[in-house]
C-alpha cells in the first residue's frame, strides 16, 4: 500500500490517477499515524519551496519524513525538498540530500524549464531500470538541484542538473512521471516493484 503525502503543495489528482492506471493500492493522508501504515511513500509537489516547508512543519511531517525508513519517492518539488536548502524563499528544506536548490538563469533561456526533455543515466538503479537517454519526460521547474554524489541521472537545460537522485531509502525525480506517459508509468512501476520487494523481504524475515 502506497501512502501519498497530502499537503498544500501536493499534486494529488494526477499522481493518484497514475497509480490508478497501474492498479496500485494507495491512500492520501497528512496524518503521521496513517502514513506509518504505508509500505512506501510518494511525496509529490508543485509550488513554492518555503510555503511547502511551512505546511509540512505545521503538521510535523518534516520530522517524520526525515526519520522514516520506508521507501520514499519525491516528485518535482517533493524531490527538491529532500535537499538542504533552496534559493526559493531562501529557506531550509529537509536536509536529507546535500545541496542547495538554485534558480535557472533567465538571461540564458526561458524560465521555468517546461516541457519534454530526456535525462542521462549515470548510475544503475532499479528506479530508472529500462529508461534510457532517448526517452522523454515532462518537466516544469524554475529551480534546479546541482548534480552530486547522489545523482542517478542528469538533464541539461541551460546547464546540467540532477534529474533523478537517491540516498538510502529516499529517491527523487525532477520531472513529473505522472504526466510523462508510458515512460513515467514505467518509472512509477519500478518504484512500486521496489516497495513490493521490500514487503516480501520483510515477510521472509
Amino acid at each position: 500500500m502506497i501512502g501519498i503525502i497530502k499537503y498544500q503543495a501536493g499534486n494529488l489528482a494526477s499522481v493518484s490517477n497514475a497509480l490508478d492506471r497501474l492498479g496500485a493500492k494507495y491512500f492520501i493522508s497528512d496524518k503521521i499515524e496513517e502514513l506509518e501504515k504505508a509500505d512506501g511513500i510518494i511525496f509529490p509537489g508543485v509550488g513554492h519551496a518555503a510555503a511547502a516547508m511551512d505546511d509540512l512543519r505545521s503538521r510535523d511531517l518534516d520530522v517524520w519524513l526525515k526519520n522514516t525508513k520506508k521507501p520514499v519517492l519525491g516528485i518535482c518539488l517533493g524531490m527538491q525538498l529532500l535537499y538542504e536548502s533552496s534559493e526559493e524563499g531562501n529557506c531550509e528544506t529537509l536536509g536529507i540530500i546535500p545541496g542547495r536548490l538554485k534558480k535557472f538563469d533567465a538571461s540564458k533561456a526561458k524560465v521555468p524549464h517546461m516541457g519534454w526533455n530526456v535525462f542521462e543515466p549515470l548510475v544503475e538503479h532499479h528506479l530508472i531500470k529500462g529508461i534510457g537517454n532517448n526517452q522523454f519526460l515532462y518537466y516544469v521547474h524554475g529551480y534546479y538541484a546541482p548534480a552530486n554524489d547522489y545523482t542517478l541521472a542528469t538533464c541539461k537545460y541551460i546547464k546540467d542538473f540532477a534529474a533523478v537522485v537517491a540516498k538510502d531509502n529516499f529517491m527523487g525525480v525532477q520531472f513529473h512521471p505522472e504526466k510523462s506517459g508510458q515512460v513515467g508509468s514505467h518509472l512509477l512501476q519500478n518504484f512500486l516493484d521496489m516497495v513490493n520487494g521490500r514487503m516480501q523481504k520483510t515477510a521472509a524475515n
